[in-house]
C-alpha cells in the first residue's frame, strides 16, 4: 500500500504540470497569510464560511504544504487529495454562482485557474511525481531492494 503512494510514471514532462500546481499553491497558500483581509480570512468571511478565521488557515496551511510537496516530488499522489478538494469546494463557493448571474461561458472564464489546479491536481494523483522527483528515486531505490532480495 505505501509504495503505490510513491509509486509514479517516468514520464520527464509530468515536471512541467508538478511546476504548474506546486508554485500556484504555494503562491496562493502564502497569500492567505500575507494578505488576509483580502485573500484570507477575509475573503472566506465574504464568501460567508463558518469559522473563516479556522478554514482559511488551514487551507493556507494545506497549501502551502502539499504546494512544497508536489514541487519536489514527495508523496504527490498523496498531496493531491487537499488539494483537489480545496478546488472543489472553491469552484462551488466562489464560480458557481457566476452561471445564474452571467452565463455558463463568463462562469468558465473566470474559473480557468481553478478548472486547470483541479485537473492538475487530478493528473498528479493518477500519475504520480513523474521522473525527476523524490517519489520516483524511492520507487526505483525499492525495486533495487526487492531485486536484489530475490
Amino acid at each position: 500500500m505505501i509504495y503505490k503512494i510513491f509509486q509514479t510514471d517516468n514520464l520527464k514532462t509530468t515536471l512541467l504540470i508538478r511546476l504548474m500546481v506546486g508554485i500556484v499553491f504555494l503562491s496562493e497558500g502564502l497569500q492567505k497569510f500575507l494578505f488576509p483581509d483580502t485573500l484570507g480570512v477575509g475573503r472566506f468571511q465574504k464568501i460567508g464560511f463558518p469559522m473563516a478565521e479556522y478554514i482559511a488557515n488551514i487551507v493556507g496551511f494545506f497549501e502551502i504544504l502539499c504546494g512544497v510537496l508536489i514541487l519536489i516530488g514527495l508523496l504527490s499522489r498523496l498531496a493531491s487529495v487537499p488539494l483537489t478538494i480545496i478546488m472543489i469546494v472553491a469552484l462551488f463557493t466562489t464560480k458557481i454562482h457566476l452561471i445564474a448571474e452571467h452565463g455558463f461561458w463568463e462562469m468558465m472564464h473566470s474559473s480557468r485557474t481553478d478548472w486547470a489546479m483541479l485537473l492538475g491536481s487530478l493528473f498528479l494523483f493518477f500519475s504520480g511525481s513523474g521522473y525527476w522527483s523524490f517519489d520516483y528515486n524511492l520507487t526505483k531505490q525499492w525495486n533495487k531492494k526487492q531485486n536484489y532480495q530475490k
